[in-house]
């Protein structure tokens, strides 16, 4: 019996022993193009234009989503994704926008619920003391708000290498424009982990004029340090300068402050009782520590009086020293009252030369002296 078999084009150049047997029957079918060939009767193809790509991955993806939820949003969706424009190969639309804006909201809402989070638990760490866990905070803030920003990227889809040129360029043009920023951010996590300046501190510093202000430090910011003032004026100053000038911090080893306090009585007092007087009005003041004992020590002979300076110790400066010399001397003016010695004020001795010009001005009003009650 006679087998047909019907073979494609694509055969007709293969070995015959490789498909063909004997007594088989070989039917042909002819190629389309005539004697030109497959290359010669095949139309030439034309590349389409590439479509425009999607800025954002995550708006078409939450896009099907809600398509698939519901019909009447997903075309209130489309509607707003119709709404685009074409910026080289790239197609930014107005659901796109709407896709980054509520994105950058909860990743924001997220670093700053994940901030209050971990300074609450710090807090409860019993271990640290108050720079350690500001300084922990400040770490774990920056920590969280880098997280933060790097899970936005990854939940728009964005690709950081198609910016690799613009993101170089931008980050230079904020590196020159923030330097001062970041100094500041680095200085004071620098003041915070050697402990020469933390919350609570009682310092004092002079500005450009030179005028020197003391204050309580009452927060350790990114750009500055927060100091309040015994009027309640509050100071902010950079951390860059904390860290170059000079500051004078009354409270970095010790809390404990000598204060002095000038005093001067007459020459014609008994020395020794005015002394006994001023450490018992040192003593009497509630601030004023008895350990180290206030003291009083003869500074020197002045114009007018015999100069003392009463020293006090006091360990809470934070609560102004005016007050203190304020009620040590009001305590001393009613010490020296009862027991009669005299605070002098300045005196000061007239010496005249006899001259022929003196001497007329002496005889000229004795002259007008005498010569009144006659008129009268």
């Amino acid at each position: 019996m006679t087998t047909g078999t019907t073979l494609p084009p694509a055969s007709v150049d293969a070995p015959a022993e490789e498909t063909l047997q004997a007594g088989d029957t070989v039917v042909l079918q002819p190629v389309e193009g005539g004697e030109g060939g497959a290359a010669e009767g095949t139309a030439p193809s034309t590349a389409e234009p590439a479509e425009p790509v999607e800025a954002i991955d995550a708006a078409g993806d939450l896009k099907d989503a809600v398509a698939e939820k519901s019909e009447t949003v997903g075309s209130m969706v489309d509607t707003l994704d119709a709404m685009a424009v074409s910026v080289g190969d790239m197609r930014i639309s107005l659901w796109d926008g709407l896709v980054v804006i509520g994105v950058i909201f909860l990743v924001i809402m997220f670093a700053w619920i994940a901030t209050r989070l971990s300074g609450s638990l710090l807090k409860r760490a019993t271990k640290f003391d108050d720079t350690q866990r500001l300084l922990a905070e400040k770490l774990t803030t920056i920590a969280i708000w880098g997280a933060a920003f790097f899970l936005g990227i990854d939940l728009l889809g964005i690709d950081l290498t198609a910016l690799a040129v613009f993101s170089g360029a931008f980050g230079l043009a904020i590196g020159f424009g923030l330097q001062k920023t970041f100094g500041n951010l680095i200085a004071g996590i620098i003041l915070l982990m050697d402990k020469s300046i933390k919350p609570g501190d009682v310092i004092a510093v002079a500005d450009q004029a030179g005028a020197t202000t003391f204050g309580q430090i009452r927060k350790i910011g990114i750009r500055a340090v927060s100091i309040t003032t015994r009027d309640q004026k509050e100071y902010l100053i950079p951390n860059e300068n904390l860290m170059v000038n000079q500051v004078e911090n009354w409270s970095y080893s010790s809390k404990n402050v000598r204060m002095q306090i000038p005093v001067g009585v007459s020459y014609n007092c008994d020395i020794k009782l005015a002394e006994k007087l001023m450490l018992q009005a040192a003593k009497d003041s509630d601030r004023v520590l008895k350990s180290p004992p206030p003291t009083c020590w003869l500074d020197g002979y002045g114009d007018s009086s015999v100069d003392f300076v009463i020293q006090v110790w006091i360990t809470d400066p934070e609560g102004g020293i005016g007050n203190i010399k304020s009620e040590v001397l009001k305590r001393l003016w009613d010490l020296f009252q009862e027991s009669e010695i005299e605070i002098p004020f300045p005196q000061r001795d007239l010496n005249i030369r006899s001259s022929e010009q003196m001497e007329q001005l002496v005889a000229a009003i004795a002259q007008r002296v005498e010569d009144k009650p006659k008129k009268l």
